[in-house]
């Protein structure tokens, strides 16, 4: 007798991700999340980063990766896409 493995719709692989957990990366957070959070993208592939700020441009490292999002803390970046540069 076969065994059947039931998924009921969920995808539990969402393939392979742009990012890997403990490198760094350099990003521009573009939103804040429900919770506080920023949020940037890599390829389309969302990353909420502990304390980011709208229009940051930051190295984060990533500390998990999810099926569908990664988090990550900042890691240098505290200057805004509006403060000019001396």
């Amino acid at each position: 007798m076969r065994s059947i493995r039931m998924s009921y719709g969920r995808r539990d692989n969402f393939g392979p991700k742009p990012v890997e957990a403990g490198k760094e990366y350099d990003v521009q957070i573009t939103e804040i999340s429900r919770k506080g959070d920023g949020i940037a993208r890599i390829q389309g592939f969302v990353i909420f980063v502990k304390d980011g700020k709208v229009g940051q441009n930051a190295k984060i490292r990533v500390t998990q990766i999810g099926p569908r999002f990664a988090t990550a803390e900042v890691v240098n970046g505290a200057a805004t896409s509006d403060n000019p540069a001396n």
